[in-house]
């Protein structure tokens, strides 16, 4: 299993506290949350990529988005310096914000501009060194399947499918049809994603192993771990704070989280938080 990138709960700072968990459940490589290749922009200047590609026994893959070739090249070739051997083009995200600038699910609808997105990829990082996240499609679920002649020109390490549109955000139903119908066309392996059960064993898990965390008996101290390193990274409590409540709110519907998540939503420091949980 491959850990998912969740933008704001898969950091370095998590998977570095929860490591020992996330190996025990079966992953043994996580890709990192979402750094933008932009011109000018060094991805191993924050923690997320400057720690190196291990975080806690972990191998880490970075993710890039954008729509800038010559950018890409040259984050790729500033990760390759600092020994990472992976990386992966986000073609998913779905928030129009993202997606109408052209930008992660919006690259599904500019076939040119991805075209030379993977030939930079599959360049710097070498054949089966690259891969691919992507949804269905933006509006319909065949649009990733009219791009398969696109993709299968490039030696890719695999193409991540969460099989969803872009549209449906996170809601509705994922189509398997759709996806064996990518899987039947691709010359690359084809990883799923999307509502997919953690403990199956196969597949890119994210949402579902975040889940999970919230009912183990010993995440009381897990969490007050993830606090304290939380706090030494960042500045202050606010974005402390705000980083355990995003992961929290993956429980609030939990029978032992429901109560506690109207207390979670409302706490101003990091000691009351800690107290809390």
């Amino acid at each position: 299993m491959i850990l998912a990138p969740l933008r704001g709960v898969t950091t370095r700072c998590f998977r570095e506290t929860f490591a020992a968990v996330i190996r025990e459940a079966g992953f043994r490589e996580a890709v990192a949350p979402f750094v933008s290749a932009m011109p000018g922009f060094d991805p191993l200047a924050g923690r997320e990529l400057g720690g190196g590609p291990d975080a806690g026994g972990i191998a880490v893959t970075p993710q890039f988005i954008g729509k800038d070739p010559a950018a890409l090249r040259s984050c790729l070739a500033r990760i390759r310096s600092a020994g990472y051997g992976t990386a992966d083009l986000n073609c998913g995200c779905p928030f129009p914000m993202v997606r109408n600038k052209g930008r992660g699910s919006g690259l599904l609808r500019s076939p040119d501009v991805l075209r030379r997105m993977l030939e930079v990829g599959c360049e710097v990082m070498g054949a089966g060194k690259f891969s691919v996240k992507a949804r269905l499609g933006v509006e319909r679920p065949d649009e990733l399947l009219s791009l398969m002649p696109v993709l299968n020109e490039f030696p890719l390490r695999f193409l991540t499918v969460h099989a969803r549109t872009a549209r449906q955000m996170y809601g509705g139903a994922v189509d398997t049809a759709a996806l064996e119908a990518v899987r039947a066309a691709a010359k690359m392996p084809v990883v799923a994603n999307g509502d997919l059960d953690w403990s199956g064993g196969t597949g890119m898990v994210g949402r579902s192993f975040i889940r999970y965390l919230g009912t183990r008996g010993d995440i009381g101290d897990l969490l007050r771990r993830y606090i304290d390193a939380s706090a030494a990274e960042l500045c202050g409590d606010r974005p402390v704070l705000g980083r355990i409540k995003e992961l929290v709110s993956y429980w609030r519907d939990l029978p032992q989280w429901r109560r506690r998540w109207d207390l979670v939503k409302i706490c101003r420091s990091a000691d009351e938080m800690r107290a809390l949980i």
